[in-house]
């Protein structure tokens, strides 16, 4: 089976580069990268040290609901090229492990389909999730905050 990393869909991160309010209905905070792990979940690389960088709450799902999580991400707070959807494994994911979670068409968490993975072993999990046929997709997160890092549909 192939896999594809999917990145933040470009309309949505141009509104909030522009200054659209966040998930809380907030302006994005600005900031300036110290090059020290500032993941932008667009172009799904790193924000270079001296480059401006959001702070902002996302939701990555359609509407509210009690699996709906929301939380901190960064993006580029210039304009930066999406990330194309490949099976190579994003540049920015430089973490020894990250929890990889399967979610239903529901949207709701797959019980049982989450873990803390090897970064290594990420593509090889999200295959292995979805010889099932509960799982829609899955989610990579931070293991050590859970914060949203990118989307792993089938190809």
């Amino acid at each position: 089976m192939t896999i594809q990393f999917k990145a933040l869909p470009t309309e949505d991160v141009r509104a909030l580069q522009r200054g659209g309010p966040d998930a809380y209905g907030r302006t994005p905070e600005r900031m300036i990268s110290d090059g020290d792990g500032m993941p932008c979940r667009h172009c799904l690389r790193n924000v270079a040290a001296g480059d401006a960088y959001l702070i902002l709450a996302y939701r990555p799902f359609p509407e509210l609901q009690p699996y709906a999580e929301t939380g901190p991400i960064f993006l580029h707070a210039e304009e930066c090229a999406r990330a194309g959807e490949t099976d190579a494994l994003p540049e920015m994911l430089e973490s020894t492990d990250y929890i990889v979670r399967g979610y239903g068409k529901d949207d709701r968490i797959v019980y049982g389909s989450g873990g803390v993975i090897p970064t290594d072993a990420i593509a090889a999990r999200a295959e292995t999730l979805f010889e099932r046929d509960d799982i829609a997709y899955v989610h990579v997160r931070s293991a050590r905050n859970n914060c949203y890092q990118c989307r792993i549909e089938r190809a």
